[in-house]
Parts: C-alpha cells; sequence; structure tokens
C-alpha cells in the first residue's frame, strides 16, 4: 500500500530539484535561453530555437520538445502539426549557462522549410583552416 504523505513529498522534492534546474539557466533580458538541438547519436546540428522557463520545464518533464515562438508570442511543441517530432534524449547547459544544448531523436525533417537541419545548403563559403596544427594567418 502506498502512503499518500510519503507520495506528496516525493513529488514537492522533485518539483522543488527542477526549478532549482531551471533557476541555473540565466535566460537573457527577454526571458529566453537559445537551444541549440542535436541529433542525439550522430552529432548533426539540427537547429536553434528560444525557450523561456516554462518551455523548457515542459522540455525537461514530458520528454518532447517545447518552444517559445518569438514571432507568434506562444509555446509550440516541435511536430504537434507537422508530425516531425523531437523526443529529448538529453539536456545540457553550457558553461556560462546561458545556451542550453538539446539531444533529440528527431522524426522527419527538424527544419521548417522541410529540409534535414535548418543549416542544409546554406553554406556561407568561410575560407576552411589548415587542419595539419599550422596556425591560421
Amino acid at each position: 500500500m502506498t502512503d499518500p504523505v510519503a507520495e506528496r513529498a516525493e513529488a514537492k522534492s522533485a518539483e522543488h530539484d527542477l526549478e532549482e534546474r531551471i533557476a541555473r539557466v540565466a535566460f537573457n533580458a527577454d526571458g529566453l535561453v537559445p537551444a541549440i538541438v542535436q541529433q542525439w547519436d550522430s552529432g548533426e546540428v539540427l537547429m536553434l530555437a528560444w525557450l523561456d522557463a516554462e518551455a523548457l520545464r515542459r522540455t525537461l518533464t514530458t520528454g518532447r520538445v517545447t518552444y517559445w515562438s518569438r514571432s507568434r508570442q506562444e509555446y509550440w511543441r516541435k511536430g504537434d502539426t507537422s508530425g516531425n517530432i523531437q523526443r529529448v534524449v538529453s539536456a545540457n547547459l553550457d558553461c556560462d549557462g546561458d545556451v542550453v544544448l538539446l539531444k533529440v531523436e528527431q522524426t522527419g525533417p527538424a527544419c521548417h522549410t522541410g529540409t534535414r537541419t535548418c543549416f542544409d545548403g546554406r553554406d556561407l563559403g568561410a575560407v576552411a583552416a589548415d587542419l595539419d596544427g599550422t596556425p591560421a594567418t
């Protein structure tokens, strides 16, 4: 038989732990943090999007990624309309606390344009550094 008092205490502790983790994030002046989204097994960078505290909370607790749309001023859960869902594998904070790295299992294209990533076919033509150990000039 379960103890309802112990269950409530455990739930409250888990909620407190979640809020402590969210409090570690250095949100910008608009209350947002950028999220780099990466395919968990290949390391492929899929997209960049924005999270506020509530979007991060939903992402950390549901197993599906939720973002804040700056243009529409609303939450959107990736894939709810397109079917191209992102399942959370891990969420990490960078050393400064101002960027979130989400590793996901991507179903279908990640980009709203229909490409696998938001970076497909958009090469800026940078001069590649010589990777043999010689410093770039």
